[in-house]
């Protein structure tokens, strides 16, 4: 049986206006309605502006880079949904389900660069105590090379985060059909 949300969305046939193009959209785009889509779908001008932020902070990022941040501080949210979303953009750019495995167990010892890894223990410090955040936090991650920009724009893709993974959950969007064997692989160690 479907989750419902747990509060009333405009479903793809009764769409209209800038909602109607949106879901047209990303049904071009994506072959699918997300329900990330639908959870916005009584103000489409906040999904729009939602994704403008996204792709502004994403576009200075490497695709790896943004994509481990996000899959950490999602992480750290315990939002199944993103992790199951950022788990398969991880998939399909070279990682394997061994690999998310082992990055979802202990990211620490999962063969990634020293930079991936202080990049995602600050990301997870931003999610988890951010009013703890001292300069040695943006010291540390200095060190291991980040410029300011890139510590802005990691800081950037934690806290956006948080913000969809906050609202997705506490609203009941549940991941879309497109990631059940993703779940499958993963159910152990999902938060539910």
């Amino acid at each position: 049986m479907k989750k419902q949300m747990f509060i009333q969305t405009i479903d793809d046939v009764e769409a209209e206006g800038k909602l109607h193009e949106i879901y047209e959209s990303d049904r071009k785009s994506m072959g699918y309605v997300p329900n990330h889509a639908k959870v916005f779908s009584l103000r489409p001008d906040v999904l729009e502006t939602w994704r403008a932020f996204q792709g502004s902070i994403r576009k200075n990022l490497r695709l790896r880079t943004y994509e481990l941040v996000t899959f950490a501080a999602a992480s750290a949210l315990k939002c199944r949904y993103c992790l199951l979303a950022h788990g398969t953009i991880l998939i399909k750019n070279g990682f394997n389900i061994e690999q998310l495995r082992s990055i979802l167990i202990n990211f620490h010892e999962a063969g990634l660069e020293t930079k991936e890894v202080a990049m995602m223990e600050f990301a997870q410090k931003i999610i988890r105590n951010a009013n703890e955040m001292t300069q040695n936090d943006v010291d540390l991650i200095r060190a291991v090379g980040f410029e300011d920009i890139e510590i802005l724009d990691i800081t950037l893709t934690a806290t956006m985060r948080s913000f969809a993974s906050k609202t997705f959950d506490s609203l009941g969007a549940a991941p879309d059909e497109v990631y059940s064997e993703l779940e499958q692989q993963l159910s152990d160690l999902l938060p539910t």
